[in-house]
């Protein structure tokens, strides 16, 4: 007979589901700091729709987009959907998981019982008007986040997906280390390689913001798969290290460099000098790493607001600057001469498609590139692992937690 709640680690029989489960929770009334923002409470399990399958989570992994949820800002993720017309007044994070399908809806075809899986955050309506028109999902108006705009996430025991979202968990990779990468992964591969004429070709040089982080690490891999040649900036000598021993060039230390912010007023002669001086000292330096004077074809961005008037100096003549976040701020301020006179590209991008996962999660499967877990946690440090996050105190590379599985444990 099926138990009305499991401890973690325990399960009913293959194909039933408990009426409740512990999740990692965060409410309105925790918001602030990421440690105390999230607590283990008892909650309902949600229920399978058509087309859903209900996934035993037996690993998480951590992204900053819960740091913001724990913060409450910029966006109340519980206000936001409860505006929309949702009754719960929490939120359960975790936006990438590893795990096994535990229970399907009607209507799924291409997974079974017992599949083991890793999952794409990306959600959408896959009858929405703009995807029948030929949109890629993840432009649609109907594409939010798992886990982050959308509830009931991967910190709890169960969470429920859409079936598109599933792909064969990687057979080498312990729970852990298949839960820690589709997000970061996924989001690399889409920005090098989505955004045609801008793909990688061999010998394009590639400058790697946060080359020690997920995105990063995941992206300096790439590059080099493809013939590029990464060069990653980071916070120390010691990422930096990390970084080559993952295929970069060199890498520039950041913190040899005091010229960022936001763009001086361009009738500020004074000001706009001294930042010009910085900014070619930072050219300088990547030239140096580099060992030849040719400028970034593609710049990987997701810094924001402290670093896009320098990718935008810095880049090629006709290259590219991909965007897929703000972490230093919104504010990215850029000198339109650099962009329409020299013809570059300021590009955006947000997660991947089906497609775009599917291929990087093939990559990683066959070996070809690490998904640098750096730290496992269990689940009771999920508020932890975000702390650290939030205080840039985070290993290099990308981190996971425990929920259903051992250390470890293989599939």
């Amino acid at each position: 007979m099926t138990k009305d709640l499991y401890e973690l680690g325990d399960a009913p029989p293959l194909g039933e589901a408990p009426g409740r489960m512990y999740a990692s929770v965060i409410r309105p009334e925790r918001y602030g700091r990421p440690a105390d923002a999230f607590r283990t409470e008892v909650v309902d399990v949600p229920k399978v729709g058509p087309g859903q399958v209900l996934l035993k989570v037996m690993a998480a992994g951590v992204n900053y987009n819960n740091v913001w949820a724990a913060l409450g800002e910029p966006l109340d993720v519980v206000a936001a959907r409860r505006r929309q017309g949702a009754e719960e007044d929490f939120h359960i994070g975790g936006s990438d998981a590893s795990g096994i399908v535990w229970a399907v809806g009607e209507g799924v075809t291409q997974l079974a019982l017992g599949d083991e899986v890793v999952i794409l955050a990306n959600q959408w309506n896959e009858g929405a008007a703009d995807i029948r028109l030929g949109a890629d999902p993840t432009t649609s108006t109907s594409q939010k986040v798992f886990g982050y705009e959308e509830n009931y996430g991967s910190f709890a025991q169960f969470t429920v997906v859409e079936e598109y979202q599933c792909f064969p968990k990687p057979k080498r990779l312990s729970w852990e280390a298949a839960a820690c990468y589709m997000a970061t992964a996924a989001t690399a591969y889409r920005q090098l390689f989505g955004w045609e004429p801008h793909t990688v070709r061999p010998g394009d040089p590639v400058l790697v913001w946060g080359g020690a982080g997920g995105v990063g690490c995941i992206a300096i891999q790439l590059v080099r798969w493809a013939g590029g040649i990464p060069v990653a900036v980071v916070s120390s000598d010691e990422r930096g290290k990390y970084c080559m021993e993952l295929g970069a060039e060199g890498y520039i230390n950041r913190r040899d460099f005091d010229h960022w912010g936001r763009l001086p007023a361009t009738s500020d002669e004074e000001a706009m000098a001294r930042w010009t001086k910085g900014v070619r000292a930072f050219g300088r330096r990547f030239w140096e790493v580099l060992g030849e004077r040719r400028a970034p074809r593609i710049v990987l961005e997701h810094s924001g607001e402290d670093t896009v008037p320098t990718s935008m100096y810095l880049c090629d003549n006709a290259g590219m600057v991909v965007l897929c976040g703000g972490t230093t701020g919104y504010n990215g301020d850029v000198d339109l001469r650099f962009l329409w006179m020299r013809q570059k590209r300021l590009q955006g991008s947000h997660t991947a498609n089906s497609r775009q996962a599917h291929e990087v999660t093939r990559l990683i499967a066959q070996g070809v590139v690490d998904p640098c877990l750096s730290m496992t946690l269990g689940f009771e440090e999920i508020g932890r692992a975000h702390q650290l996050l939030h205080d840039n105190k985070h290993p290099a590379g990308n981190m996971a937690v425990l929920v259903g599985a051992r250390a470890g444990a293989a599939g």
